[in-house]
């Protein structure tokens, strides 16, 4: 189980600092991160800059050991706040009834679960070099275990969408592989059984150690080969999804190591 949460650390640490990079690239932080800006906030390249900088050096932090349980803690915390009064706010007044419409706001949500699981897969903070404990975030602390709630919730919504647009999802299954309709149905319905799992405790390491070895598969044979045909349009979609399908397998397996088995 120690290798399932070294594997997955450094997986959602490679993929959410390649994120970081590409947003920076376009000096952005929408749409996945941020809704809409507001009208009224000014400095809007400065801001991307210092945010995109920020959840790169979160990743680096898990990824070289140092400081890895403040930083994941405080980039959880500013994601969550940005899916409170940025994406809610928004997709309540553009489109509350389209369940598609909420993915980008979602998987924001996903990414800070993860950045809380992280977290929690590792040693307590420690006081800084000048001596001075990190006492001031020790309340964000108690965020942590909903960390996998987050992340579960997301991968549950995702999974109704298999079943509310079967015709789009059959779309991204690749052409080589038959039974399109089927694969569609069931990747849904893995979905959804694999996050209540997770959220009920019932079963919970085998349902997210599968869901990081699916969700790893996907990586691999759908969004890796889609990334590399079309890695510009939509400012880099495709190869934005690159980055998040590894992430989200990165979770998935920090969360199977470590969760209690259950009873």
């Amino acid at each position: 189980m120690k290798q399932m949460v070294k594997t997955g650390r450094l997986f959602f640490a490679i993929g959410m600092g390649a994120f970081g990079i590409h947003q920076l690239l376009y000096a952005d932080l929408k749409p996945v991160l941020i809704a809409t800006w507001p009208t009224w906030l000014h400095g809007i390249h400065l801001l991307s800059y210092i945010g995109n900088l920020g959840l790169i050096a979160a990743c680096l932090a898990i990824i070289v050991g140092r400081n890895a349980r403040l930083w994941t803690i405080f980039a959880g915390t500013l994601l969550l706040i940005l899916f409170l009064i940025n994406h809610i706010p928004y997709q309540l007044s553009t489109n509350p009834g389209f369940v598609g419409g909420w993915s980008d706001a979602l998987k924001a949500l996903a990414i800070s679960g993860g950045f809380f699981s992280v977290a929690g897969s590792l040693h307590e903070i420690e006081s800084g070099s000048d001596g001075k404990s990190y006492d001031w975030i020790k309340p964000l602390e108690k965020i942590i275990p909903f960390g996998k709630i987050f992340f579960s919730f997301t991968i549950i919504i995702f999974g109704i969408e298999h079943f509310l647009y079967p015709g789009f999802v059959e779309t991204l299954v690749p052409s080589w592989i038959p039974w399109h309709t089927f694969w569609t149905y069931f990747a849904g319905a893995a979905l959804i059984v694999s996050g209540l799992a997770i959220i009920f405790n019932f079963k919970a390491r085998p349902a997210a150690a599968l869901l990081g070895i699916m969700i790893f598969i996907w990586f691999a044979i759908l969004h890796l080969p889609r990334g590399f045909a079309d890695p510009y349009s939509g400012n880099g979609n495709e190869l934005r999804s690159v980055f998040e399908s590894l992430a989200f397998s990165g979770i998935a397996f920090v969360i199977a190591g470590t969760t209690k088995k259950s009873k």
